[in-house]
């Protein structure tokens, strides 16, 4: 064995010595603390030793725990043979049929044509009906009919075209682009479309998808707003919990082709917070999940056992960590109606009927909709459409703002934290509203990254401590349970993503608690942080690591992977900017930033009140053009929000392009108090994510190709998001699932880095995987759903990986 270890050491040592520039490597040196070495030089490192047939293949993981030539040797060695990642689950594709591809793009525009068609009809006739009486009573009668007809309409229509267009979903496969998956896409598409979907956390929402098709028990909750699009092969025990920003699909986008499955869980089964469920999984009575896991396919959790992880494994962490309560059949009636009534009775009748009062009853707002007071060319049009627009603007923002920073806090009292409350009551409510209205996206991307966020979090009831101002402290998408029972310690920075975790769920009852992130520490991208998590001061949390709520508490250290594992807090090279960090030369670098975050919240601002502005004129435009002419004039209204779609669509898509002066990105190494990365920071901010009407479509990758990325041909794309456009290159026929993210940049504490992304011809991106920056995707490589690949990292053709982070199968 001696001479074993040797062997593979020399080896070993003469690939690290390459891949550093070294002449000699010490078998006892320390990668990361003698040698210096980062995370994407040993990503090199690896990538080297997998193409060595004399070498058995190495991991991240492996090199994070034996950081050294000899301990790693010895590992290698010993290591029985393992699956760390999912078998193959069908060949890589081949070459697809563009006139299909093209044939696909035209029926499902047809679709959604007819779709804007019918509910511009309806808006036009809705519109005649209430205009044509007075009185405020009358007004508030008719809107209460007529909303509530489109309401129940909005939510009988996608249940209908379901059983009319597909019945009874059945385990089977089809490729994309098909006449199957245009009927796949349009009831999915119009899944997305009902209006239950908000009720998501009522037994409302558990009707509808029941109404469906699916098998789901008595007293479920679920709180993910992710529709289940084959709900018939979907089977929920009673009691059982789906948290928030979960996915189960009941349906797997792979190599070309949609492969429907079932996911089946037992009574009293828990499913925690981002995590993913593969189709052919199964969790027994009593299972449970933890948050930041994923169950790959044919996996199944025995009856109660707790597995987490991604892939999930055994644990014996408790994730239901709040005893019950008892919740009654009319409990759960009166809560479902006390949802419902308030949405028909006040919120739709209120809003039709007062819009219209608000655009008779102001003068310059009435005329916009009378066609003979003006022509459509006249500057009186276009001057009052720019008041109304104004008004509109600034009403919004101080409604919304009021909506997330008082109302909450009002609210906020009535709540007791660490107190067990039952489901479906009125502490339930309270806390439902409080996630709602804190959580309002918009001024968290007008302030998120720049140094007016922190005002903006305390505000609303972060409780932040000292701030130590970095002009950088949070991203722009960061959300919560209850703003008011968190707290982030001094000096911490926070990346995009971040979800705080700080109410339990039980399937009768639930409770909020402090959730605490400790001062000194780094959240990188995409992480659930639940209250109770063991982690301390000074902490690197990697991007998607599932933060651990058992054992001692962690400081001073980094952790990655899920089920996470320590690595190195920081090393040499994210520390040569600290410079920048201390004394004046940081308050110097601090007030320029801060000048060009304004600035860039001003063009924020602008940006969309133009925007706003533009369709507005589109909207009156259409309504004088409607007249009185019943449906015909209703398909002008219905044209207008399919022109609307195309111009916000271009409108982005050139702002973009101008930000970037319509010139590619390239790799970056600097700090955050560059300019360069205050330019990003604007690029990342001014344009709106509005791609997801376009998610499963052939138009989705013409709309990549128009902001800069280099993509091939009939990609599918079910909803991935690419961050950094002209750095990433997608192949011929890729498949992207959904909730997949294609990230060409890091930012670790004080340090931004990016770096180019290559997906060669065929790859698939299983749901909710994440590709860091620095990747090579051979041609045909897999990686499996909820996977981290890690930066630097090369998979070969035609491999299949998967975890957190993403490794290859070893094979005996």
């Amino acid at each position: 064995m001696g001479k074993i270890d040797t062997l593979t050491e020399n080896v070993l040592a003469e690939v690290l010595a390459g891949v550093v520039r070294r002449d000699h490597i010490p078998v006892d040196s320390h990668f990361f603390d003698d040698l210096g070495a980062n995370s994407l030089v040993m990503a090199h490192f690896c990538a080297r030793v997998r193409k060595r047939p004399d070498l058995p293949s190495v991991s991240m993981k492996d090199v994070y725990g034996n950081p050294t030539i000899r301990s790693l040797a010895a590992a290698l060695d010993t290591a029985p043979a393992a699956a760390a990642a999912p078998a193959p689950v069908a060949p890589a594709p081949q070459p697809g049929s563009t006139p299909r591809h093209l044939l696909c793009g035209l029926l499902q525009f047809l679709v959604f044509a007819g779709y804007c068609a019918i509910a511009g009809i309806v808006m036009g006739l809705g519109y005649e009906w209430i205009s044509a009486v007075d009185g405020v009573l009358d007004i508030y009668l008719r809107s209460l009919v007529f909303g509530a007809s489109v309401f129940a309409g909005a939510c009988v229509v996608p249940i209908t075209a379901k059983w009319l267009l597909v019945g009874r979903w059945k385990e089977t496969e089809f490729p994309v682009w098909s006449l199957a998956y245009v009927r796949f896409w349009t009831v999915k598409a119009l899944l997305h479309t009902n209006p239950l979907i908000l009720f998501t956390g009522s037994p409302l929402y558990v009707l509808y998808l029941r109404a469906l098709g699916a098998r789901i028990g008595k007293g479920v909750t679920i709180l993910t707003h992710t529709v289940p699009v084959c709900t018939d092969l979907l089977t929920v025990g009673a009691g059982s919990v789906i948290r928030k920003d979960s996915f189960i699909l009941c349906y797997q986008a792979h190599a070309g082709r949609i492969r429907t499955g079932r996911v089946t869980l037992g009574r009293d089964v828990y499913v925690g917070e981002k995590s993913v469920l593969d189709i052919g999984t199964t969790m027994g009575d009593g299972a449970q999940l933890g948050h930041s896991s994923a169950l790959y396919g044919e996996a199944s959790v025995p009856a109660g056992e707790r597995w987490h992880g991604s892939p999930a494994v055994r644990t014996d962490v408790d994730y239901v960590r709040i005893p019950p309560a008892r919740v009654t059949t009319l409990r759960r009636v009166l809560y479902g109606l006390g949802g419902l009534l308030p949405m028909l009775i006040v919120y739709v009748p209120v809003g039709l009927g007062g819009t219209y009062l608000l655009l008779t009853v102001v003068p310059a707002l009435g005329t916009l909709l009378d066609p003979s007071s003006h022509d459509l060319g006249s500057a009186a049009f276009y001057g009052e459409s720019l008041g109304f627009s104004l008004a509109a603007y600034a009403a919004f923002m101080v409604a919304g703002f009021l909506s997330v920073a008082v109302l909450p806090r009002l609210l906020g009292r009535m709540l007791r934290p660490d107190t067990v409350y039952p489901l479906y009551g009125f502490h339930y409510s309270v806390q439902r509203a409080i996630a709602r209205m804190s959580n309002i996206k918009f001024f968290k991307w007008l302030f998120g990254d720049s140094s007016y966020i922190v005002h903006y979090l305390r505000s609303i009831g972060y409780d932040l401590s000292h701030v130590e101002q970095t002009g950088s402290n949070f991203g722009t998408e960061v959300q919560h349970e209850t703003p008011h029972l968190v707290t982030v310690g001094s000096g911490t920075m926070v990346a995009d993503g971040l979800s705080v975790v700080n109410a339990d769920f039980s399937g009768t009852s639930f409770r909020v608690s402090r959730a605490t992130i400790g001062a000194h520490s780094f959240l990188g991208n995409h992480i659930a942080y639940p209250s109770g998590g063991r982690t301390g001061e000074n902490v690197l949390l990697a991007t998607k690591v599932m933060v651990p709520l058992d054992g001692e508490v962690r400081e001073n250290v980094g952790l990655l992977g899920s089920p996470a594992f320590e690595i190195p807090r920081s090393v040499e090279r994210d520390s040569r900017f600290d410079h920048y960090r201390e004394g004046d030369e940081l308050r110097r670098r601090l007030a320029l930033k801060n000048r060009y975050n304004l600035r860039s919240m001003g063009l924020f601002l602008f940006v969309r009140w133009l925007h706003w502005f533009a369709l507005s004129v589109l909207g009156f435009a259409a309504f004088d053009l409607y007249g009185a002419e019943g449906a015909t004039g209703g398909l002008v209204i219905g044209a207008s929000l399919l022109v609307g779609l195309l111009f916000s669509t271009g409108y982005y898509v050139l702002v973009e392009r101008m930000i970037t002066r319509f010139r590619p990105l390239k790799p970056q190494l600097v700090s955050i108090y560059d300019p360069h990365f205050w330019w990003v920071e604007r690029l990342w901010k001014v344009p709106d994510h509005h791609l997801e009407v376009f998610n499963g479509t052939p138009f989705k990758t013409f709309v990549w190709r128009l902001l800069g990325v280099r993509i091939g041909r009939r990609v599918f794309d079910d909803g991935c998001y690419i961050t950094d456009r002209t750095l990433s290159a997608i192949g011929d026929d890729c498949t992207l699932a959904a909730h997949t993210k294609v990230q060409a940049h890091s930012q670790e504490d004080g340090t931004f880095k990016s770096d180019h992304i290559t997906i060669g011809a065929g790859c698939t991106l299983g749901t909710g995987a994440l590709v860091h920056y620095g990747v090579s995707m051979g041609d045909g490589a897999v990686l499996a759903p909820d996977s981290f690949l890690m930066k630097g990292e090369e998979m070969p053709p035609g491999t299949h990986w998967g975890g957190n982070p993403a490794v290859a199968p070893r094979h005996a």
